[in-house]
């Protein structure tokens, strides 16, 4: 695995023009490696857009090694990084206690007469997209530490409806939701399958890249 990251940049409009939807983002993500015969079997790859100090970065999971030419296409010159991951997931352990970071897109399917896929539906209020979080923090492995009064020691930090523009099918606008706090591994396979997996939905979107640090 390799975690990799770029500063965008956002002063140069000539470069970023592009980026004017989710869908420009992921095409930028695909382009950092080689075209597959078979795009059914193509690795996923997870990132996200992090703002650190006013600054805007891409964050990359992949299992290959993307092309840091590709990936500074639309970032500051020279800020293009990768390394292994496979060294610090391999260094967790069972009980440890981390702080962490996920965007993702809180939304549950529900039924809709007539058909058989049903409709996604994204959460809205700030209680129900907490509760999407808490409800799968068992199933990957950890749970979120607690304070002495006993809530849970993590929030909501960024709230937005992100533009994705499909082909021949219009736009539409997803949400996304970042979480801060404190948790705790409680099942080390879970919890490495979620880090390398994502959690939730629309992955190829920005969302589902979790990732931590040590306390």
């Amino acid at each position: 695995m390799y975690l990799s990251r770029v500063e965008i940049d956002l002063k140069n409009r000539r470069k970023t023009y592009d980026l004017s939807h989710l869908g420009a983002y992921h095409n930028w993500v695909e382009s950092c490696f080689p075209r597959y015969q078979d795009e059914n079997n193509r690795p996923r790859n997870l990132w996200r857009i992090d703002v650190l100090n006013g600054r805007n970065y891409l964050l990359l999971l992949s299992t290959q090694k993307p092309n840091l030419e590709e990936l500074s296409k639309y970032g500051v010159s020279g800020t293009a990084v990768t390394k292994e991951y496979d060294d610090f997931l391999n260094k967790l352990y069972l009980g440890e206690i981390l702080r962490f970071r996920l965007t993702a897109n809180p939304s549950r399917k529900i039924s809709v007469p007539g058909q058989r896929q049903g409709r996604i539906m994204p959460h809205i209020t700030i209680a129900q997209q907490k509760k999407w979080f808490l409800d799968r923090t068992d199933v990957n492995g950890f749970k979120v530490l607690e304070d002495q009064e006993n809530y849970p020691q993590f929030d909501i930090v960024n709230r937005e409806w992100k533009l994705l523009r499909h082909k021949g099918s219009g736009t539409a606008r997803l949400s996304c939701v970042t979480f801060e706090g404190v948790l705790k591994i409680t099942d080390l396979e879970k919890f490495k399958k979620a880090m390398i997996k994502g959690i939730g939905r629309e992955k190829a979107y920005g969302m589902g890249l979790l990732t931590v640090i040590p306390m």
